[in-house]
């Protein structure tokens, strides 16, 4: 047995193990999306129902990809475990809307600053594959934060998934390093697949209509940023340079549309720094992969190292926009949904790169849970609303109905440019409403 492999077999214990030896008053994170230990999550769920957690454990994570323990009303009942969101999935989002979990405003790219400000964050507990005969555990699927986490945390935690992809290039966690690891084997979440109406699929036609061959592409995930891929892909020479990689520009790549041959950086490869998509397309496509690059979001998310490749495009979506041009993809109303992500820093990265584009992108109108259909360009966004991308960011707003070229646009251009993709149905009332407020001159 080498060396690596005793010290493997001397820090493995069950889960439950290592919930239960984490000590009290540890301030835990988890890391983004997939790199959340489930096998981990399910212990701390027992451990919580039986009453056997240590006191005052606090854990940060970021975009819950799990029915997640630390979410549920039992854990803020325990008194023992506190959770803190840093961008919310379904759990974490109904957690601080009851109350049950406190949340931190931030930008993906500034979390590593928020970490540095906060010495008290000493642990890691994430997901890696297996260790590899030299000792390393591959992050796989996610880079994120991980390499600040290394140079901070005291305490590292290790869920090792044999399903777990291997990226060659994520930043290795050696053994030497780890605290305690338990082991699993389930298969990673995968994105659903989206059906692309006819809605979606013209206003993935419009914005493909504005990238040109050898540009270099940000997409996030859905409906819309999939009816640009479908559409890009009779495109020549693009590159990928994207927060979250998913399959849609998984398919530009096998397709041969993006080959990353113009991109200044990273000639040749892919890069991301977090993922989620298919296990067929995208898990199969990073394993082992020397083209993949999994790289800290403190480089990928860069407004400036967007600025260096020419032709950057960044698409991202909205809940609601207003006639100012102000962007809420956070929230609806008052009511917690997610969080900034790196919107801001793509729609800024993209308008300082030469010839690069930001679309923001919706459709018209949406449909209550009453029934009733309203217009998603609003005079104002709704109360309690919160402003991810504010007006002076915006560089496109496209929905089903054209693309409105926002950036360097009067106030009665930018709300004229609006008021024309909006649905026909609310156009009138908006106009009305804009003269009220005088900015439609």
């Amino acid at each position: 047995m080498s060396d690596y492999r005793k010290m493997y077999q001397e820090k493995l214990m069950t889960a439950d193990e290592l919930v239960r030896s984490i000590p009290a008053g540890t301030t835990m994170f988890t890391e983004v999306c997939l790199s959340e230990p489930n096998g981990i999550n399910e212990a701390f769920r027992r451990a919580i129902a039986e009453d056997a957690v240590n006191e005052d454990i606090t854990i940060h994570s970021v975009l819950d990809m799990y029915p997640t323990a630390w979410y549920e009303e039992a854990s803020a009942r325990s008194g023992k475990v506190k959770s803190v969101s840093w961008f919310s999935g379904p759990w974490a989002r109904k957690a601080v809307n009851k109350g049950w979990a406190d949340l931190m405003p931030t930008a993906y790219v500034d979390m590593i600053n928020i970490l540095k400000d906060n010495p008290q964050i000493d642990t890691l507990c994430i997901a890696v594959a297996p260790m590899d005969e030299n000792g390393y555990f591959s992050t796989g699927v996610c880079c994120s934060c991980i390499p600040e986490f290394l140079k901070q945390c005291k305490k590292i935690y290790l869920e090792v998934n044999d399903k777990m992809p291997v990226s060659l290039n994520s930043k290795p966690i050696h053994i030497s390093q780890v605290t305690a690891l338990c082991e699993s084997s389930y298969a990673l979440p995968q994105a659903p697949k989206v059906e692309i109406d006819d809605v979606t699929r013209r206003m993935g036609e419009i914005v493909a209509a504005e990238v040109p061959d050898g540009a270099t592409l940000q997409l996030g995930i859905g409906a819309i940023p999939d009816a640009v891929g479908m559409a890009l892909k009779d495109h020549k020479h693009l590159g990928v340079h994207t927060e979250l990689i998913t399959d849609t520009l998984i398919e530009l790549v096998l397709c041969g549309a993006a080959d990353n041959s113009l991109k200044p950086e990273n000639t040749g490869k892919t890069v991301a720094t977090i993922a989620f998509g298919t296990q067929e397309k995208l898990y199969n496509f990073i394993d082992n992969n020397p083209d993949m690059l999994m790289l800290p979001v403190y480089y990928v998310n860069d407004p400036m190292v967007m600025a260096r490749h020419p032709n950057f495009i960044s698409v991202n979506s909205a809940i609601e926009v207003d006639l100012y041009g102000q962007v809420c993809a956070e929230s609806i109303g008052p009511r917690h949904h997610s969080g900034a992500g790196g919107q801001l820093e793509y729609c800024r990265g993209a308008v300082m790169s030469p010839g690069g584009k930001s679309f923001i992108t919706l459709t018209s109108t949406i449909t209550l849970p009453n029934g009733e259909v309203v217009s998603r360009i609003k005079p104002f966004l709704t109360y309690g609303a919160q402003v991810t991308t504010g007006k002076n960011d915006v560089d496109y707003v496209v929905t089903e109905y054209g693309a409105a070229k926002l950036r360097h646009k009067t106030l009665s251009q930018r709300t004229r440019a609006l008021i024309d993709i909006a649905h026909p149905d609310f156009r009138e009332e908006l106009e009305r409403e804009a003269r009220k407020m005088n900015i439609l001159i």
